[in-house]
């Protein structure tokens, strides 16, 4: 409202602007004229100063004059060509209306991939994470980080394989995920191995404390989220030397390729505990499901998009 004020304030002060402008003008024209009189006309120099000033005067005014008529809006002026303006602000409309068009469309096709993710999916993958994490606090403790190249090689493969996975998930989460499952039953494979192999001499080693803190302890909410094919409070470790640490992650690494099998099929991973609240509901009132997935990865997106 106070600029509307301001403006329309302004468009009626300047008509008056320019009108005490010319009754200057035509003062200062006169005066001149007055004083010609009274000087004598044959210094030919003082007159033509006093007529070139009275043209700059007169000069001044008009194009004074017309800048106060351009400052009008053309709405004001029946015709004088207010459609172009019109035409010229429909047409701007409506590209700025097809950018943002083209800007919502790719916005909506880069979250398709995370339409799917649900809680469970979330939950079930930390607790996937917290259990690795584990394992390796474990092999730090045995002294598996003691010299530098370890650590230097173990970064470098953990880089690539986390870049990868995250690009094989762009292209297709079902392909990630059976990728994942490979590297799982490589590492089940290769722990039954080494238990086989020095099973005797770990029996006489004790375990290390964060492994007996981890699963042995109070709170195993986290531990049985990642084990999504078995009820929890199912599967309680006894841990008395190294070999019991040992086969607990060689079953931990049994349980993660489960799990990224049961990934595969759209929809179809559900945390343990999501479950058993399910359950539960649908003894009382009954729960509602979520609803299946919209695609997943560029390659289901692409296919359903055609067939759509």
């Amino acid at each position: 409202m106070a600029t509307a004020t301001v403006a329309i304030s302004s468009i009626s002060s300047r008509p008056l602007v320019a009108l005490h402008r010319s009754r200057a003008a035509a003062i200062s024209y006169s005066s001149s004229r007055q004083f010609l009189r009274h000087r004598s006309i044959s210094s030919p120099r003082l007159l033509f100063r006093n007529v070139r000033r009275v043209q700059a005067t007169i000069l001044q005014d008009d194009e004074e004059k017309v800048v106060v008529e351009e400052s009008f809006k053309a709405e004001t002026f029946p015709g004088k060509g207010p459609l172009l303006e019109e035409e010229s602000d429909t047409s701007s409309s409506a590209l700025e209306a097809s950018v943002i068009k083209l800007e919502q469309g790719v916005n909506v096709f880069l979250t398709t991939f995370g339409w799917w993710r649900r809680a469970d999916y979330l939950k079930v993958h930390f607790a996937e994470s917290w259990n690795e994490m584990h394992h390796l606090l474990i092999m730090e403790e045995l002294g598996g980080n003691s010299w530098w190249f370890d650590r230097f090689l173990g970064q470098i493969v953990a880089t690539f394989y986390y870049f990868m996975t995250v690009f094989l998930y762009i292209v297709s989460p079902r392909m990630a995920y059976h990728f994942s499952e490979c590297v799982e039953s490589h590492a089940f494979e290769t722990y039954d191995k080494f238990l086989k192999t020095n099973g005797e001499e770990l029996k006489k080693s004790p375990a290390p404390d964060i492994a007996v803190k981890y699963y042995t302890g109070s709170d195993m909410y986290l531990f049985d989220e990642f084990q999504t094919s078995r009820a929890p409070n199912t599967r309680r470790p006894v841990i008395e030397n190294l070999y019991d640490v040992f086969v607990n992650i060689r079953d931990d690494e049994a349980e993660h390729c489960k799990t990224m099998r049961a990934c595969q099929t759209l929809g179809s991973l559900r945390s343990p505990h999501s479950v058993l609240e399910d359950e539960e509901c649908d003894e009382e009132s009954g729960c509602v499901i979520p609803e299946e997935a919209h695609c997943e990865g560029i390659v289901d997106c692409i296919k359903k998009s055609i067939t759509n």
